[in-house]
């Protein structure tokens, strides 16, 4: 066997495990969401059993991850994003243009969103989920709820989209911001390193 294969085949268990513990499961947990049993999993992180792809797409599917991601399959072809720039509909009074850096089905999904100078809205509007974002440049009014916030550059927002909400360029100049939205009310995780 190619010695780099043999490697990649290697550093599964380990990658699996470490996941997992990331994600404060245990085995039982986790066996209970796959439908794999726990003597399974354990022999797969413990490298006892190779991995094949009938026990690797529900582990996949369950961390929502890509499957090249969740075995740490180097990188293929041309490492270049290509990205697709669309315009946001204009009838939610919110013109903009989104650019997606990421393209994962059902997981927590970024992008670039450039918003155009837009009036206050006649309505506010919910849908399942999380939203979280930061102003790269200009001034942005968020209203959520009752409450109305001007964020200037290096300000955050974070709020579950259920809520009442709109945002939008504060004045009469476009903004930009890093958006994360999670369909499932995914949120972006801090962590301490002190």
């Amino acid at each position: 066997m190619d010695p780099t294969l043999a490697a990649l085949l290697d550093g599964i268990g380990p990658r699996l495990r470490r996941i997992r513990q990331e994600r404060g499961q245990t085995l039982e947990a986790l066996a209970a969401v796959t439908g794999l049993s726990i003597s399974t999993l354990s022999r797969l992180e413990s490298g006892r059993r190779r991995p094949t792809l009938d026990l690797l797409i529900p582990l996949a599917q369950t961390h929502r991850m890509a499957l090249d991601h969740l075995i740490g399959a180097p990188p293929t072809g041309d490492p270049r994003a290509h990205l697709t720039p669309h315009r946001h509909d204009q009838r939610t009074g919110n013109p903009s243009v989104v650019v997606p850096l990421t393209t994962y089905p059902h997981r927590l999904q970024v992008f670039k969103q450039i918003l155009g100078p837009s009036p206050a809205p006649t309505r506010l509007v919910t849908h399942p989920g999380h939203a979280w974002f930061y102003v790269l440049a200009g001034d942005v009014r968020l209203l959520l709820g009752d409450r109305e916030l001007l964020l200037q550059p290096g300000d955050t927002a974070d709020f579950d989209s259920a809520e009442p909400h709109w945002f939008g360029a504060a004045g009469e100049r476009a903004a930009e911001v890093l958006h994360l939205y999670g369909p499932h009310g995914d949120r972006p995780a801090t962590t301490s390193t002190s």
